[in-house]
């Protein structure tokens, strides 16, 4: 099983609004009571939340549906139901909600951040809300709203301030595992690391995180070997640390042309995908220089690549030679970068209303005499429509009339026994319009009925 997970394929589900409740006050001496039937409770909704203690989102490869508590109806005596409970899934900071067709919708950095990625449906009304002068003791109640349902993509990006960047088997383990108490797996063969490793180094009064992430070979920007998940992990970096071999055995391989296939996949990855990181401080560590003949090469490259303005070190991971400088010289670059980064500014929660302004509903021609009806008001009032109830359909008949539906078929010169479909599109409610029938609470008869449907 493994061990570790940066990207996760989830099903959430909000929870179902309660429905209303449709009751009258029953009592000795009180014939006329009056409707009492309360409210549905609210859908839970799913939140999702950074938390400290979540490294990987490993759990979500176990259990990739989650859902919501649903809200429970209404009651007689004006109860109204429970709302149902939120579900809240705890993530590792840094990581990237997305759709399922790659839309970011959140970007979760920050112990504590919140984003709402379902929310619940609405509570149906009770028909003692429904209560008006004309219907007085309506004989029905509203469905409560079904809460929305997504599949998202997650995806976490480390979250460091050093990232050790270099070729497979070039002693990017080695070095973590000498800098820090991290104990990443470390053998004598290409792509050891396959999942990122985090250490804390300490120099001086400066304390950062080093991340170790899978190694990179030319053309990993266009997803070759573990390019795209190595290359997802330091985007967040401040500070990023070139490792060069020098002392691998590979033709056609040496410390400066390692560094400018480094530099070419970084930049190739910038462009495709918008990331920052042609801005990052760079240093080169020149590793393995135990071996003489590797030494003799560093000192040979080390004026090269300080001829390019980057800082260089040599270093052992075997001896420990040269690791108390490169730890001074990761913090010295942390510290400006640091202080040169913009204050954080308080997290606010942004809220986007729908505009106001705007047509509540779009009329559309679809056939000779066939439409169909778009919009967010019809949907949710064909949703909360209790379609075995015929009180309940004729209240819905109002609603759209007083919405101006049928001024607008009148309008498009619709005939009467037009066929007229409201809802979503693969679970739409057709209608056949028929101008004679007249809108409004007249056609009342007994509870639970309407004349103009019996008619």
């Amino acid at each position: 099983m493994a061990e570790f997970a940066d990207q996760a394929e989830v099903r959430v589900q909000a929870g179902h609004g309660g429905h209303g409740c449709a009751s009258v006050h029953r009592e000795k001496f009180k014939p006329l009571g009056g409707p009492n039937g309360g409210n549905g409770g609210r859908g839970g909704d799913v939140i999702i939340e950074v938390d400290p203690g979540a490294a990987t989102l490993l759990d979500f490869h176990r259990r990739p549906v989650r859902r919501a508590g649903d809200g429970r109806p209404g009651a007689g005596s004006n109860r109204n139901g429970a709302d149902g409970a939120d579900l809240v899934l705890k993530v590792p900071d840094g990581t990237v909600v997305k759709t399922a067709d790659g839309t970011q919708l959140a970007d979760l950095t920050g112990a504590g951040t919140r984003f709402v990625a379902a929310q619940g449906g609405r509570g149906g009304l009770g028909n003692a809300a429904l209560a008006s002068v004309k219907r007085k003791a309506p004989g029905f109640a509203l469905r409560g709203e079904p809460g929305a349902e997504l599949n998202l993509l997650f995806e976490l990006k480390t979250v460091a301030d050093v990232g050790l960047v270099g070729f497979p088997n070039a002693g990017k383990s080695s070095l973590i595992a000498a800098m820090s108490a991290a104990r990443p797996k470390i053998a004598n063969y290409a792509f050891t690391t396959l999942t990122p490793n985090l250490g804390v180094v300490e120099a001086g009064q400066v304390q950062f995180v080093v991340a170790d992430v899978p190694g990179l070979i030319p053309g990993a920007s266009a997803g070759k070997g573990l390019g795209l998940d190595f290359l997802r992990h330091i985007e967040r970096c401040l500070v990023l640390v070139h490792v060069l071999d020098c002392a691998t055995e590979e033709p056609a391989r040496d410390p400066v042309s390692d560094l400018d296939a480094l530099e070419a996949e970084l930049a190739a990855y910038q462009q495709a995908t918008g990331a920052d990181l042609a801005g990052r401080p760079r240093i080169v560590a020149l590793n393995k220089v135990d071996v003489p003949a590797a030494r003799e090469l560093a000192d040979l490259v080390q004026p090269d690549i300080e001829a390019r303005g980057l800082p260089v070190y040599q270093v052992s991971a075997a001896t420990t030679e040269g690791l108390r400088e490169l730890k001074f010289g990761m913090a010295s670059a942390i510290a400006q970068a640091r202080a040169a980064a913009p204050a954080a500014e308080p997290t606010r929660l942004v809220l986007r209303p729908e505009p106001v302004a705007g047509p509540d509903f779009e009329l559309i021609r679809t056939g000779e005499n066939s439409f169909v009806v778009r919009g967010d008001k019809p949907r949710r009032w064909i949703l909360q429509t209790d379609f075995s109830n015929d009180e309940a359909v004729g209240y819905l008949a109002d609603r759209l009339a007083k919405l101006g539906i049928e001024a607008a078929l009148a309008e498009a010169d619709a005939e009467p026994g037009a066929q007229v479909l409201i809802g979503e599109e693969d679970n739409s409610v057709v209608f056949d319009w028929d101008p004679e029938v007249p809108a409004g609470a007249g056609g009342l008869g007994p509870r639970g009925t309407d004349r103009r449907l019996s008619g």
